[in-house]
C-alpha cells in the first residue's frame, strides 16, 4: 500500500511538474511586449500629429497611449510616434516638443493623401491611412487593414550609450520585394522620449497637465534599401543626454519622399 501511494505521488508530481513547465512556456510565449518585435506579429507604425496648443488633441494623445499600452489588435505590434507640429506655436502656447520638420512631414502626407490642408489631431497608419487622431474605431480598422500587408523585416539590436551623448546600435532590414514599384526605399531612424508631461499655462489648453507617449525628438535618414540585398549597418546617433534612460529608437523603411511604410522595428536604450 505504501509503495502504491509513493508511486502515485511520484506520478502526480511528474504530471504537475509537466503542467507547470507547459504553463511556463506559454507565459514566456505570451509574455510582455517584446522590445524589438516578434516574428509572429506584424509591425504597424502609428503616427500622431498633435500639438499642446490644440484643444482637440489631448483625447488623441490619450488614444495613442492606450494603443501603445494595450496593443489591442491580435497579431499586430503597434509602434507609435507622437509628432508635435509647430504651426500652433503662435496661438498662445509654444509646444516644447514641436518641430517644423514634423510639420513638413505632415504636409508631405497631406500631398500623398490629396488633402487640401493639414490639421490636428491627425493619425497616419503605415503611411497608408489617415483620419482624425481621436477616432478609435477608425484607428482599429486602419490597423487591422495594415496588419494584412506583408512587411520587410526590421530589427534594432545592440543599443548602448557611448561616451558623451552618442548612442550606438545595429540596424538590419530585409531587401526590397519585387512587389514594390520603386527601386529603393529610405531607412529612417527616429529617436523618441518614452514619456513626457507638460503643464500648459496659456493657449487653448491653459491650466491642463498634458501627457504624451513616444514623443519624436529626431528623425534621421540613415540609408536606403533596394532589391539587391539586405541592409545591415552599425549606426551612431546623437541624443539629449538628460533623457538617455528614457528613449525609444524606431527604424522605418518607407517609400520616399513620404509614402507607404514597408517595415518598422523598435528598441529601447537600457539604463
Amino acid at each position: 500500500m505504501f509503495r502504491f501511494r509513493l508511486v502515485l505521488t511520484n506520478v502526480v508530481s511528474v504530471a504537475v511538474l509537466g503542467a507547470l513547465l507547459f504553463l511556463g512556456l506559454e507565459v514566456m510565449r505570451g509574455g510582455t511586449r517584446p522590445a524589438n518585435g516578434n516574428a509572429q506579429q506584424t509591425p504597424v507604425l502609428v503616427e500622431l500629429f498633435t500639438s499642446e496648443g490644440c484643444s482637440d488633441c489631448p483625447p488623441a494623445d490619450a488614444l495613442l497611449e492606450r494603443l501603445d499600452r494595450s496593443q489591442p489588435v491580435s497579431g499586430t505590434e503597434l509602434i507609435v510616434l507622437s509628432e508635435h507640429v509647430d504651426y500652433w506655436n503662435d496661438i498662445g502656447w509654444k509646444d516644447p516638443y514641436s518641430s517644423h520638420e514634423y510639420s513638413e512631414r505632415q504636409g508631405a502626407y497631406a500631398g500623398l493623401f490629396g488633402l487640401g490642408s493639414v490639421y490636428t489631431p491627425q493619425m497616419v497608419v503605415d503611411g497608408r491611412f489617415e483620419f482624425v487622431g481621436s477616432d478609435e474605431r477608425r484607428a482599429i480598422q486602419a490597423i487591422e487593414s495594415a496588419t494584412k500587408i506583408e512587411k520587410i523585416p526590421v530589427n534594432i539590436s545592440s543599443i548602448h550609450l557611448e561616451s558623451g551623448n552618442v548612442v550606438s546600435l545595429h540596424l538590419d532590414t530585409g531587401q526590397l520585394p519585387s512587389s514594390v514599384a520603386a527601386g529603393s526605399a529610405e531607412i529612417l531612424l527616429a529617436t523618441a522620449d518614452e514619456y513626457d508631461e507638460s503643464h500648459v499655462s496659456r493657449g487653448e489648453n491653459a491650466g491642463r497637465n498634458l501627457k504624451h507617449i513616444a514623443v519624436l525628438r529626431s528623425l534621421t535618414r540613415v540609408g536606403t534599401v533596394n532589391r539587391a540585398g539586405k541592409f545591415s549597418q552599425d549606426v551612431r546617433i546623437h541624443i539629449n543626454r538628460e533623457n538617455s534612460g528614457n528613449l525609444r529608437f524606431v527604424a522605418i523603411v518607407q517609400e520616399a519622399p513620404v509614402g507607404r511604410v514597408l517595415g518598422a522595428g523598435w528598441g529601447r536604450l537600457s539604463n
